[in-house]
């Protein structure tokens, strides 16, 4: 009896961790963008020796004030895995529990699922322990003041001639 309750947790223990890309995949698409956007960023810095992936989202909200736009703000976490930077296919990677997460925080707009480079798409990316109150305010703050009016002028204020 012991045997076969230690052979099926070890089949769960063996099924859970399989995928990191798990929660990345469930993710709509115009969030993973951002995510993507995120990880290009990280993986760009010199001292980063480990791969990263998408870990969970702490906050997604998003203004859809028509025409086909969105304006995205996505609060997330990215953890470290076994496998080294620069890694192609990621699905064999298993989170490490021994570094710390990074919490990222990302705004930008899109026009037909596309990132605009008009705001400059914002990320704002740092180590859990060393993020304080004061960047959590300031990245918030930035989002909040990149132009993401809902009051701005749309086609239907516009006046046609005749």
């Amino acid at each position: 009896m012991a045997a076969l309750l230690l052979l099926l947790l070890s089949a769960g223990a063996l099924l859970f961790p399989a995928n990191a890309q798990e929660a990345y995949s469930r993710l709509p698409d115009n969030y993973r963008k951002g995510v993507d956007l995120a990880l290009e960023k990280l993986n760009s810095h010199v001292g980063i020796q480990h791969h990263f992936l998408f870990f969970k989202s702490l906050m997604m909200s998003d203004i859809q004030p028509g025409f086909d736009v969105i304006y995205i703000y996505h609060h997330f976490y990215l953890k470290a895995t076994k496998c080294p930077k620069g890694t192609v296919d990621s699905n064999q990677c298993q989170f490490r529990n021994d570094r710390p997460l990074i919490d990222c925080g990302v705004c930008y707009k899109t026009f037909a699922g596309e990132i605009e480079q008009d705001p400059k798409p914002y990320i704002h990316c740092v180590h859990k322990p060393a993020l304080t109150e004061d960047m959590k305010t300031a990245r918030v703050d930035h989002c909040n003041s990149m132009g993401y009016s809902s009051g701005a002028p749309t086609l239907l204020a516009s006046r046609g001639t005749k």
